[in-house]
Order: structure tokens, then sequence, then C-alpha cells
């Protein structure tokens, strides 16, 4: 569980596994300060595997977009389903984030 980050040509992945809590929000947190930091900007989240986000979760996702969005560089979540996809959509941010299948 947690993340792994795979870099290939100019776009970073980044597979979220589990749940996205606290503990792992932080770790997303300070991967984004080290990504944007080393001039990467196109993101890819893949929750494909993620079953499970609380509000930290959501918060550090939301934190990464504007960080992103402030190097104007750009991120697309791929994968998501399930109860992390009804917290977006409750939460609308399905309407801010380009979500891929």
């Amino acid at each position: 569980m947690g993340l792994r980050r795979i870099d290939a040509g100019e776009t970073t992945t980044v597979q979220v596994d589990g749940t996205l809590d606290i503990t792992v929000a932080d770790e997303l947190r300070a991967l984004s300060r080290d990504l944007l930091a080393s001039g990467r900007t196109t993101i890819v989240l893949d929750l494909g595997h993620l079953r499970l986000i609380d509000s930290a979760g959501i918060g550090a996702m939301v934190a990464l977009y504007k960080r992103v969005v402030d190097h104007k560089g750009s991120l697309k979540l791929k994968g998501l389903c399930d109860q992390p996809l009804a917290m977006f959509k409750v939460l609308r941010l399905d309407r801010v984030f380009s979500i891929a299948k």
C-alpha cells in the first residue's frame, strides 16, 4: 500500500494503492514537492487500486492540483472508481479534475 512513482518521458505517473488517508496524504504532499521542484509538471495519478479516500487524501489531491496549475503543468486522474469516485462526485471535484478511465 502507498505510492509508487514511474517516470516515462515527460510524464510522471504516481500509482496510489489501498487507502489515501492522512499518512499517505503526507507522502503525496512530499512527493508532489519533489516532483515540481525537479520540473516534473505532467502528472498522472493512477487510482485504479485506490479503495478508500478520506478528507486528508482529498486535501492532498486538491493541494497537488493547485501546485501543478501554479507551475503551468497538468494533472490527470486515471482509474478512479468505487468509494473514491463517489467522494469526487459528491464534492463535485469530478468537474475540476481531468478524470480518465
